[in-house]
């Protein structure tokens, strides 16, 4: 019970923080050099509640930072809608084994265009569907370990 109240008293202090920092006030604080802005362990009120963010498991990340830890980032079916071929690009983290499939509106697989290792970096992939899309909605879903990635394109022929 102590335990729990505690972590909400710190979550509070954070909030209150991330608040005042909004404002500029805590700023002033974090670039003072004054021993106000420290105690005996020579961390700022700043430091300790960005340590105790990170302890709890909260993050004020920016949304850059969400995605570098993403595997799958910046995933773009074009032309769409399509109707000869499905140019997919997107950015991999790291080398991963990826799949790669269409699915029709109600979730099933259509067919499937990849199954296969990738190195990491960004990937330019094309592939030619000619007669195994009719005219119509479809899903592309990129699966990377235990990440996915749905995209909707069109098919018009």
């Amino acid at each position: 019970m102590k335990i729990i109240i505690k972590k909400i008293a710190y979550l509070g202090l954070l909030c209150v923080i991330t608040l005042t920092g909004s404002l500029g006030y805590a700023s002033v604080l974090h670039t003072s050099n004054s021993t106000e802005t420290a105690n005996n362990d020579g961390l700022s009120y700043l430091d300790k509640a960005d340590h105790l963010a990170y302890s709890m498991g909260l993050t004020a990340n920016s949304d850059n930072t969400k995605e570098v830890d993403k595997l799958i980032n910046n995933v773009k079916v074009f032309y769409n809608p399509i109707s000869e071929q499905i140019s997919l690009s997107f950015k991999l983290g790291k080398q991963s084994s990826v799949a790669i499939k269409v699915m029709d509106a109600l979730g099933n697989e259509v067919v499937q265009l990849m199954n296969g290792s990738l190195d990491a970096g960004n990937q330019n992939l094309s592939f030619d569907p000619t007669g195994k899309l009719n005219s119509g909605f479809y899903f592309i879903r990129v699966v990377s370990g235990s990440e996915t990635v749905v995209k909707r394109f069109s098919v018009r022929k």
